[in-house]
């Protein structure tokens, strides 16, 4: 969104009129113990940490500090629920439960508290109808975009042709590892691919079953979608029966250093997908040196920084720190409420511009929101494990996903639930 120079003006002179102002908040369900508690803390540690370093650097956002509360869950819906009761009322603007089992539940109460929700890359796929899902958004992609993504390479390694293929999916045996099942039947329909569905049950360690089916029925490609130790039994269990790791790929909640570094050498190869980039070559994380870690001011004690986790929570809390900005801009105010944040997500664009002005320069790709679309073009790149040097590398561009399988899907459970919960259009 553009301003002029005197509407810009306008707004500084208000913002700088303007008395002491609250606190911008920014609740954190955070999950530091519990079964997922290595990879559920990098990611908190990145959220807190790139606040922090705009209030050390900037001042907040516009002039207005901003506040981390940190509630644990545990990985806990009911606990999550419980988190956000007891800090909807602490003037929190936006919430990211970094779990789709919370988000489900969050949902209808987001919604009624008019107070939008952030979830980044996991959560109700659908909710990309903002025609529908007034509060809830997903950019820039979601589980079916990934599914869609996942295939796509492997149709790309097959030679355009996956006729007679046969693609395994190993899942968590949740909401989060059954999201994918609807587009990859629709994908194997429509490109010839045959479909076996692997269920591995919380927390993952025993998957034993699952990779003597694949040892026997040897599949061409094998798409995980799990979550913590689940991870990383997979991937020892594949090289044990020597399935190619080139050959196996996991969605971006599959694809952290957590995930590959306990097989060793046996992990090399292993590809993920993900909707940003890796590792600490971009200026950004010279400000988190020099203003938070050196500074004794991290979350953690900074080990984290750079990991894929960690740079996903700093991203995460980027966007809506621009999202805070472009609400700024359009009320004419610094200290917004939820419901205007709400307004700032709906109008957010990311470009290559204002990624580079912040220090994100070539982090993520490059996507508007509208009314109707909450969710972003759905891009996302591969990415793949050298063990040797034990680094992630980014092997694709930020590919677009097959919206023509997607949409009528994202269409028809978001039209299902509005009729359900009597929604009327949200657009007009």
């Amino acid at each position: 969104m553009k301003l002029t120079k005197l509407a810009t003006f306008a707004v500084t002179a208000v913002m700088a009129a303007s008395p002491v102002l609250a606190d911008l908040v920014f609740p954190s369900l955070s999950y530091r113990t519990g079964p997922y508690a290595a990879n559920g803390t990098p990611v908190a540690d990145g959220f807190a940490d790139y606040y922090t370093m705009l209030n050390e650097r900037d001042g907040g956002i516009g002039g207005v500090m901003t506040k981390v509360i940190e509630c644990e869950t545990g990985y806990s819906t009911e606990k999550g629920v419980e988190c956000y009761e007891s800090t909807k009322g602490e003037g929190s603007l936006v919430y990211m439960p970094l779990s789709t089992g919370i988000t489900y539940q969050l949902i209808p109460k987001v919604t009624a508290d008019n107070i939008p929700m952030l979830t980044t890359g996991y959560g109700r796929t659908s909710a990309a109808n903002g025609d529908v899902f007034s509060h809830v958004f997903n950019f820039p992609a979601n589980y079916w975009n990934g599914a869609s993504a996942a295939v796509n390479h492997f149709l790309e390694m097959a030679d355009g042709d996956l006729s007679g293929k046969s693609i395994a999916l190993v899942y968590h045996n949740s909401a989060y590892g059954k999201e994918p099942i609807r587009t990859l039947e629709e994908l194997a329909s429509k490109l010839g691919f045959d479909l076996t569905l692997l269920p591995v049950d919380h927390p993952g360690q025993e998957q034993k079953s699952q990779w003597l089916q694949i040892r026997r029925e040897r599949p061409d490609f094998v798409l995980m979608y799990g979550w913590g130790v689940m991870n990383q039994v997979a991937i020892q269990e594949a090289a044990n029966i020597r399935f190619p790791m080139e050959n196996f790929m996991g969605i971006w909640w599959s694809g952290s250093e957590n995930d590959v570094m306990a097989a060793g050498d046996a992990s090399n190869g292993y590809k993920a997908l993900t909707f940003h980039n890796v590792g600490t070559g971009f200026p950004v994380f010279d400000d988190i040196a020099s203003y938070v870690v050196d500074a004794g001011k991290a979350a953690g004690t900074g080990e984290h920084v750079g990991t894929v986790l960690y740079n996903r929570g700093m991203y995460g809390a980027m966007l809506a720190a621009e999202a805070v900005k472009v609400a700024q801009r359009i009320h004419g105010v610094a200290d917004i409420t939820p419901a205007m944040m709400r307004d700032g997500l709906e109008a957010l664009e990311i470009t290559d511009e204002n990624m580079a002005a912040i220090g994100f320069g070539g982090f993520g790709p490059n996507f508007k929101v509208s009314c109707e679309n909450h969710g972003g073009p759905g891009l996302s790149a591969v990415i793949q494990w050298d063990s040797a040097s034990q680094s992630w590398n980014v092997i694709s561009d930020f590919a677009e996903s097959d919206m023509s399988v997607i949409q009528p899907l994202i269409d028809a459970d978001s039209a299902a639930y509005a009729a359900e919960n009597n929604i009327a259009s949200q657009c007009n």
